[in-house]
C-alpha cells in the first residue's frame, strides 16, 4: 500500500512535542518550571503515547505489506519475516539500553540502566506482541483493557515498596521505576490498540480504486473511529473529572488513547478528501517523522545548552530557533543523503541482512 502522509504528520507532531517538552524542561528556570507541567499535562497525549501508538499502527502494516510479499516470492518466506522482526526488536532494546546507560552515567544514577525511556517501551512491546498479530482485533482490545485494568491493581500493591531492597521493590524498578515515564504496563496497550488501527489501514487500502476506496474509507474507518475516539475522550473526562489529565491514570488512558485515535483519523481525512495532492508540500514535520530515531537520541546534546538559564518570556525564541534549525537542517540532509543516516531505516536493513543470513530457504 501507499505511504500515508497522515501517519507521518501525526509522528511528526509526536517526536516534535517530545522533543519541545524536553527542551522546557531542561531549559526553564525552577520559577518558571510551572510552564512545563501546564503543557505537559495538555499535550502529553500527543508525546509518547502516541508515537507508540503510530509504532504499532506501521509495524503491524508493514507486517501485513512483507507477508503479502512472500506469498508472491520464492525466496521471501515468513520464516525470513519472523526473524527480521525479532532481530529489528532486538537492535532497538540494544540501543535502547545504550541510551539509557548513557543517562545513568550522565546522572550519576545506575538505576537508570533499566529506565522506561520509550525506546525501552518499544523495543519490549515488539518483542512481546507477535502471538498478538495472529489472533482477531477484538481479543487484541480486550487484552488492551486487561492490561490496564491489572496496572491499577499491580501499581497500588507495588507503590509503597518504591525504593525497598526485597523482591517488591525489584518487581516496582522492573514494571515501574519512575511512574512519569513510558512504563510498559500503561504503554503497551497503546501499540496494541495501533496494531487494531493498523488492520482496518492495511484491509481498506487494498482498494485500487480511488472512488471506492474513499467510500469504504469513509464508512468503515473515518465515520466509526471518529465516534470511538470522541466518545473515548468524554468517557474518560467524566471518569475522573476535573482530575482525567492527571498522567498515567486509568481515566487518562482512555481520554489519551480518544485523542490519538481522533486526531489520526483527522488527519487521514485532510489527506484524503481536503488536501489537493498537486498543492502537497513536505512539512518539516516529515522530517521529523522520517528521522525519529535519530532525533530522539540525538537531542539529548541539546540538554547542556541552556540549562536552567531561560524564562518563560524568552525560551521560546530559542526553541522556535532551534526547531527552524533542526528542521531545515534534516531537509537538507534528507535531500543529500536520503536514508542513508537514518536509525530507523539502518536497523530495518541489518535486521533483514541478519534474518537471511541466519535462515536457511
Amino acid at each position: 500500500m501507499k505511504r500515508l502522509n497522515s501517519i507521518d504528520i501525526f509522528r511528526g507532531i509526536s517526536l516534535f512535542w517530545m522533543f519541545l517538552g524536553h527542551l522546557l524542561n531542561w531549559w526553564l528556570i525552577d520559577q518558571d518550571s510551572w510552564l512545563y507541567h501546564f503543557i505537559f499535562n495538555m499535550l502529553d497525549p500527543i508525546g509518547s503515547s502516541a508515537f507508540i501508538f503510530i509504532a504499532g499502527i506501521s509495524t503491524v502494516i508493514a507486517l501485513r505489506a512483507r507477508f503479502s510479499k512472500a506469498e508472491l516470492t520464492e525466496n521471501y518466506t515468513k520464516k525470513i519475516i519472523r526473524r527480521e522482526y525479532f532481530f529489528r526488536a532486538l537492535l532497538i532494546l540494544l540501543i535502547a539500553l545504550i541510551y539509557n546507560v548513557s543517562i545513568a552515567i550522565a546522572l550519576f544514577n545506575p538505576l537508570y540502566i533499566w529506565t522506561w525511556f520509550v525506546l525501552l517501551t518499544i523495543a519490549i512491546s515488539l518483542l512481546i506482541a507477535w502471538p498478538l498479530y495472529k489472533i482477531s482485533i477484538y481479543f487484541r482490545i480486550i487484552i488492551g483493557i486487561a492490561i490496564w485494568i491489572f496496572n491499577q491493581y499491580f501499581l497500588r500493591l507495588l507503590l509503597p515498596y518504591q525504593g525497598k531492597a526485597n523482591i517488591y521493590g525489584i518487581l516496582f524498578h522492573i514494571f515501574y521505576h519512575s511512574l512519569d515515564l513510558d512504563v510498559i504496563l500503561a504503554f503497551f496497550p497503546f501499540f496494541i490498540f495501533g496494531t487494531v488501527i493498523g488492520e482496518f489501514i492495511f484491509n481498506i487500502y487494498q482498494i485500487k480504486n480511488n472512488n471506492l476506496l474513499k467510500k469504504v474509507l469513509k464508512k468503515k474507518f473515518i465515520y466509526p473511529f471518529l465516534l470511538i475516539g470522541f466518545s473515548l475522550i468524554i468517557f474518560g473526562v467524566l471518569l475522573n473529572f476535573p482530575q482525567f489529565f492527571t498522567n498515567r491514570t486509568f481515566s487518562w488512558m482512555i481520554y489519551t488513547i480518544g485523542i490519538d485515535i481522533s486526531l489520526l483519523t483527522v488527519f487521514i481525512v485532510i489527506e484524503e478528501f481536503i488536501q489537493k495532492r498537486k498543492a502537497k508540500r513536505i512539512s518539516i514535520l516529515f522530517y521529523f517523522s522520517f528521522y525519529s530515531f535519530t532525533i530522539y537520541i540525538s537531542h539529548n546534546a541539546l540538554y547542556f545548552l541552556f540549562y536552567k538559564q531561560l524564562t518563560v518570556i524568552n525560551i521560546w525564541f530559542f526553541i522556535i530557533l532551534v526547531y527552524l534549525l533542526v528542521g531545515y537542517s534534516l531537509k537538507i540532509v534528507y535531500k543529500r543523503f536520503g536514508n542513508k543516516v537514518s536509525i530507523k531505516y539502518q536497523i530495518g536493513r541489518l535486521a533483514a541482512i541478519l534474518a537471511k543470513r541466519t535462515t536457511k530457504v
